[in-house]
């Protein structure tokens, strides 16, 4: 089929009709799967911090844990329906429940860690131990 003809024929269709095609978001299960959020790691002299981008998401709907050195974090971003479904013309964000879970160094002072939740960023401050912080040796002259 040419484009000419491609183009022409779909010309009688509503412009919005035409990204249906292209959606496959509109299964049964619409619009919730796992998802996986995006997550920066960084470390400085005193601690680990983790900050993982949450637009969208209540306070009430995260659990952050660190038990035996691994840090888990699960939530659930849900769909709030004010349009309906059939308004819709295209999905992309994502929406359910997400599980991350990381692994974290030993020496990890578990009982001191704090983690915040401010426009819609969760930000998990993993203090070091320490034994684990930089200290300046003293050389003893012989």
């Amino acid at each position: 089929m040419t484009p000419e003809a491609l183009m022409s024929q779909n010309m009688s269709v509503l412009p919005f009709e035409m990204f249906r095609s292209f959606a496959p978001t509109f299964d049964r299960h619409w619009p919730f799967t796992s998802w996986t959020p995006l997550c920066d790691i960084y470390e400085t002299d005193k601690e680990i911090v983790l900050k993982m981008e949450l637009p969208e998401m209540r306070k009430e709907d995260l659990h952050v844990t660190l038990e035996n050195n691994v840090l888990t974090l699960r939530g659930e971003r849900k769909f709030e329906e004010t349009v309906n479904r059939e308004n819709y013309h295209r999905i992309e964000r994502k929406y359910g429940e997400f599980l991350r879970i990381f692994t974290m160094p030993a020496f990890v002072e578990g009982s001191k860690v704090v983690a915040e939740f401010k426009e819609g960023m969760l930000t998990v401050t993993l203090p070091k131990n320490k034994e684990a912080l930089p200290r300046q040796i003293e050389v003893k002259v012989i």
